[in-house]
């Protein structure tokens, strides 16, 4: 029977899998969709419509007293399978009636549902063919909504289209949770049947739909499902990423979400009262936005600022009940943050019972931002007498995240075993899991951005075998290295002569480079990290944050991402870097110029190469005038003016490549200098201990 029911579930999947696949490649031929942040869209509101429709066949069946949510001739029924309601006919029907309809906005409709109403108020038709809406609509009548099986099914497939929705937003600013980090927190919240639980930031609604599934086998009754599904909760502003939490919460089987259209700051502080009160609080809220002073100013003045990770921290304090909880996905900055930041840690610290903060491998949410994030968890018991700090890391062998490479779950296994149940028993420190009593962090000024320590720790202390291994390791790929390096100069020798040979034209800045940064109103009330330059090409500084009040009073600006900058008192001593997405979170001042290339002929680290040799260092020493090192200033002019060899594109990805690669093990030879000297007085320690 298990085997006929698997093959049974393969089947509807493939079956359902091609009616969509279908409906996408119809989409893909009609000129008013542009990919699939407006195919998404399309297909949410009409699957949507398609889902409601069988929903309210079954209230018309069970309930006595039915009233339909929508009326004749605007319900799926009656115009998506009408024969006569065609090409241009079905265009203008659904643009001119139905939808103006769904909006409640046309003359002598009667009252629609408020949530039909927020769902459509910002939807619209985009598809220009008729003919091809029809096909998509024939496609989609395929779908049994009435069959479990088939809502199952698709509730799979739109969760995998959710991914690429995902992929395609992260493109204009738009991204969301992954999975595992989504599992992690519901997991971890240990949630029970009856609790209120609520996603302020609820996005595309995965939150809700991991409590859903780590609820539902537990509601054994009717009544307990529809209770289940009430005290799911959740508040989105826009309306995209609305409409498909709406959608991804119906084929999951909630019949009517409980999903407010709104701002979640606005709202909250708009609610008094015990009964607005939740038990559990999940959320990622949105990372380095600014709100409106008009929504700042809803908050207490003390607590007043434009940061919205602290106001949804702020209002999600006020929101959950004596005894609730909450596990929140909060940038670094958030930890580190002073001023008003410092005053709502005070306040977070003093109600609530942070017990636990993950933090979260480095560029989790990559490659849509590579911002440090953290998982914190708190309880509104009573003040923090100590917070545990896990750090996760990625599994041997991977650096980073990718789209088609994601966090996986089993990377919080550790920290799942490591955690001790519900009660938080028996928790150890180890090599990635440390305390930190309140006191200190109060010493700290509510600085809660607290490194691991094992990562700084004395490398003499260290077993021998230990260090005798990392040696082996690094030595085999510092040699291993070295080696390819000789190979590919050996085999592209005369390719790097060029280079330096006198057919390489000479090219001046300004023909290759274009100056940009972008001037900033200083806040006084808000945090900044300036950024810095380190000479003779040891790359940037991340100084760590103050208010705006308390930066020097020179121009600020931000700048982009690969980019070259050059400090204008200290590029002749080769304070000369490449901006990463790391260095974005800062604000450089008036001495700090940046330029990108102007076309794809230019290697941005090339020309930051070449800068740095001893001929490019004199040149631009040649360019930064001045009586006494300390007064010597770049010539903006001067420097644009310099010309720079330029050989093809093809030598310069080649050049960086072999220098990017030698660059970074040399980072390495320093590593083995510096175990080679702790072995000593390792091994010496280990010989006197009898551990030798």
């Amino acid at each position: 029977m298990a085997t006929a029911g698997k093959t049974a579930d393969k089947t509807s999947r493939a079956r359902l899998g091609a009616v969509i696949k279908s409906a996408r490649d119809i989409m893909r031929k009609d000129a008013g969709l542009n990919g699939d942040l407006d195919r998404l869209p399309q297909l949410s509101w009409l699957l949507f419509l398609r889902a409601f429709d069988a929903l309210e066949d079954s209230r018309e069946l069970l309930e006595d007293d039915y009233r339909p949510a929508i009326d004749k001739p605007y319900r799926w029924r009656d115009w998506a399978g009408d024969p006569e309601l065609y090409g241009d006919a079905l265009r203008d029907f659904v643009n001119g009636e139905l939808l103006p309809y769904l909006k409640g906005s046309l003359e002598g409709a009667s009252p629609r549902d408020t949530v039909l109403v927020d769902l459509f108020k910002d939807i619209h038709n985009r598809m220009l063919s008729g003919y091809l809406l029809g096909d998509l609509v024939r496609q989609l009548n395929q779908i049994n909504f009435s069959s479990s099986d088939d809502i199952h099914t698709m509730a799979y497939l739109y969760e995998s289209i959710l991914r690429e929705v995902r992929d395609a937003a992260g493109d204009s600013g738009e991204f969301y949770t992954p999975r595992p980090v989504i599992r992690f927190a519901v997991r971890q919240s240990f949630l029970s049947l009856g609790e209120s639980i609520l996603d302020p930031a609820c996005g595309t609604g995965g939150f809700l739909v991991e409590s859903l599934e780590e609820l539902q086998d537990r509601a054994d009754s009717t009544e307990s499902r529809q209770r289940l599904q009430k005290d799911l909760r959740g508040i989105e502003k826009k309306p995209l990423p609305y409409l498909l939490c709406m959608m991804n919460l119906i084929l999951h089987g909630i019949d009517s979400p409980t999903i407010l259209r709104n701002n979640a700051l606005v709202q909250m502080t708009s609610e008094f009262g015990p009964g607005s009160k939740v038990d559990v609080v999940l959320t990622n809220p949105p990372f380095g936005g600014e709100e409106e002073s008009s929504v700042s100013e809803r908050f207490p003045k003390g607590v007043q600022t434009k940061e919205t990770a602290w106001l949804f921290l702020v209002a999600i304090l006020d929101k959950l009940k004596p005894g609730g909880r909450c596990a929140i996905v909060l940038p670094n900055g958030v930890l580190f943050g002073e001023g008003a930041g410092t005053r709502i840690k005070e306040r977070l610290l003093r109600e609530c019972d942070l017990h636990t903060i993950v933090r979260l491998p480095q560029g989790v949410f990559a490659p849509y931002t590579q911002i440090p994030a953290n998982l914190l968890f708190f309880e509104k018991t009573g003040p923090t007498k100590e917070t545990w700090f896990y750090e996760v890391v990625p599994p041997e062998g991977r650096k980073s995240y990718t789209k088609t490479k994601p966090m996986r779950d089993e990377e919080f296994d550790e920290c799942v075993a490591w955690w001790g149940g519900q009660e938080r028993k028996g928790r150890e420190e180890n090599e990635r899991a440390w305390r930190v009593p309140i006191a200190d962090i109060e010493a700290r000024g509510c600085n809660l951005d607290l490194a691991n320590p094992e990562i700084g720790d004395d490398l003499a202390h260290r077993a021998p075998g230990e260090l005798i291994s990392d040696l082996i390791s690094v030595g085999r790929e510092t040699l291993s290295f070295l080696e390819s390096i000789a190979i590919d100069m050996e085999g592209s020798r005369s390719l790097i002569a060029e280079v330096s040979g006198g057919d390489v034209p000479l090219v001046p800045i300004a023909e290759i480079l274009k100056a940009e940064r972008t001037p900033i109103e200083v806040d006084p009330d808000k945090l900044y990290r300036a950024l810095g330059l380190r000479s003779f090409g040891k790359g940037t500084i991340r100084y760590p944050p103050v208010l705006g009040a308390d930066l020097s009073k020179l121009r600020y600006f931000t700048f982009p991402e690969n980019a070259l900058v050059l400090s204008n008192i200290k590029a002749w001593e080769g304070a000369i870097s490449i901006t990463t997405v790391d260095d974005l979170e800062c604000v450089a001042s008036n001495r700090f110029l940046f330029y990108l290339p102007r076309d794809s002929r230019i290697n941005i680290g090339f020309v930051r190469y070449y800068l740095l040799t001893r001929a490019g260092l004199t040149d631009v020493g040649a360019c930064s005038p001045g009586m006494a090192d300390r007064n010597r200033t770049l010539g903006v002019k001067a420097f644009e003016r310099l010309r720079i060899p330029l050989p093809n594109r093809e030598i310069q990805d080649h050049v960086v490549r072999v220098l990017d690669g030698i660059m970074a093990n040399l980072t390495k030879a320093i590593e083995m200098n510096d175990r080679v000297a702790a072995l000593r007085t390792s091994l010496l320690n280990a010989a006197f201990n009898g551990q030798l």
